[in-house]
């Protein structure tokens, strides 16, 4: 809803911006009132992945909007286990931030009655934009590619699993055959309230369907721009784990929720466009790619080990992230090719001038995904930049390739994961010092945490945190 437009896209709090903000802030609590809404929700997402709120009364909107609510920075240096580190740009119990709700995507939760959401923008206390703030660093990386006469189409796919009954042990919701007609009979209900829950919030749902794992679930909504694309997953997200507490159900996001088993993915499906043309079709590179597709696809491509400490963040993705399981485990990419880490997706013939995007399928439910659209945004623009080329097409299962063919896996922990980011300068410069100093803090910080730990350990005690 909101009152009117908030300029979410500014680096700095002057007093004209604190006035438009409270004027917006001042009509949108009034237009609460009379859909008996009492507070608001203000997330962000942290480092490690874990949505964090303030909230505010409906009567403190106006004041919030323009001179943010007060939160601690060390947040930004919390593991999974909300322990809190020390970095050289985050920890310590000295310091303040401001969290501003972005009132443009202010919404009234179904899921919780007398609720509204809005996601934060952070700034410090002399009104600067907050070095550490991804969802300004996912803003800049749109911006960077505006300058240049691009724009990116984004979305986040949503799998989660679904657990019955007291304790913490996952017992799955439904048990009939993957894909199947019976794991939705058996939870019709539960499904027909997430699907309205999500349709009330204004997300234009494309598909809901029963994953292969028993009690998984997927959620695909329609492409938008790349932060209103984080903000959408952030919000189905939290939609579903409020309409499964309401049904006496436990969801969980985690890479893994079971040992044996595939995980959960968050697949991002992005497309680049100019002038209104999709210039992952119509083309004359391979699969109707443009030149600037595929040197946008291939900037990605390239990046992917650095990327992953970012979009598979979790000692637990390492788990899922094996050949066979489709989780994207090698560095390659293929039409349609779904154990390729960068699977194209053409779309039906007669619709792929608007359909046709790459799928990065290494990405899982850990990842801030302000964060995760950061990288690939600049990941992508740098392969603009390079003019870079994608390697040759793999049209098998790349685990099955040997000699001249075989590809390069991904890295198959998160430590890799992080020394391919430090060694990373595309993704430095594009995040700063200071995010990138502090995702591997945290990074390796979670790795001491499980040093030792068997996979069952590691997947029990991240279930419930993602």
């Amino acid at each position: 809803m909101g009152g009117g437009v908030v300029q979410g896209g500014v680096d700095s709090m002057d007093a004209g911006e604190r006035s438009r903000r409270a004027e917006v802030g001042r009509r949108a609590a009034e237009g609460l009132v009379a859909r008996r809404v009492s507070g608001v929700v203000i997330t962000w997402v942290d480092t490690g992945g874990i949505t964090r709120i303030k909230a505010v009364p409906r009567s403190r909107l106006e004041h919030a909007a323009a001179w943010g609510v007060g939160m601690s920075p060390s947040f930004d240096a919390c593991m999974v286990d909300d322990s809190i580190l020390k970095g050289r740009f985050c920890g310590g119990p000295v310091g303040d931030l401001r969290l501003h709700p972005d009132l443009d995507k202010l919404v009234v939760l179904a899921a919780l009655p007398g609720w509204a959401w809005a996601p934060a923008d952070r700034f410090d206390l002399e009104g600067g934009r907050h070095p550490q703030d991804a969802r300004g660093l996912a803003r800049r990386a749109v911006a960077r590619l505006a300058a240049d006469g691009y724009s990116v189409r984004a979305a986040f796919e949503i799998e989660w699993s679904v657990s019955v009954g007291p304790g913490d042990d996952f017992v799955p919701a439904s048990t009939g055959p993957a894909y199947g007609m019976t794991r939705l009979m058996e939870r019709s209900d539960y499904l027909r309230d997430v699907l309205d829950a999500v349709t009330a919030t204004g997300i234009s749902v494309d598909q809901i369907h029963p994953e292969y794992a028993a009690g998984q679930y997927e959620i695909s909504v329609a492409a938008a721009d790349p932060v209103s694309a984080a903000d959408t997953a952030v919000l189905v997200r939290e939609t579903i784990r409020a309409v499964s507490h309401r049904h006496g159900l436990r969801a969980s996001f985690s890479p893994m929720f079971v040992t044996e088993g595939i995980g959960n993915g968050a697949h991002v499906h992005i497309s680049l466009w100019r002038d209104g043309h999709n210039m992952m079709a119509g083309g004359d590179g391979p699969y109707g790619l443009t030149r600037s597709g595929e040197g946008f696809a291939a900037g990605i491509l390239s990046r992917l080990p650095a990327l992953l400490a970012i979009g598979a963040p979790s000692v637990a993705s390492y788990l899922r992230l094996v050949p066979f399981h489709w989780a994207g485990a090698f560095a390659c990419w293929g039409w349609e090719n779904r154990e390729a880490a960068l699977r194209f997706v053409t779309g039906a013939a007669g619709g792929r001038a608007q359909t046709a995007n790459f799928e990065i399928k290494s990405f899982d439910g850990a990842a801030n995904p302000y964060l995760a659209m950061a990288g690939v945004l600049a990941a992508g623009h740098a392969g603009l930049v390079e003019n870079a080329a994608l390697p040759k097409p793999v049209d098998v299962n790349p685990a099955k390739l040997n000699g001249e063919d075989c590809v390069a896996a991904l890295p198959s922990s998160l430590e890799e994961a992080v020394q391919a980011l430090e060694s990373d300068d595309v993704l430095s410069a594009a995040l700063g010092e200071a995010m990138i100093d502090t995702i591997c803090v945290v990074r390796r910080g979670e790795v001491a945490l499980f040093d030792g730990c068997s996979a069952e350990e590691i997947v029990s005690r991240v279930r419930w945190k993602y």
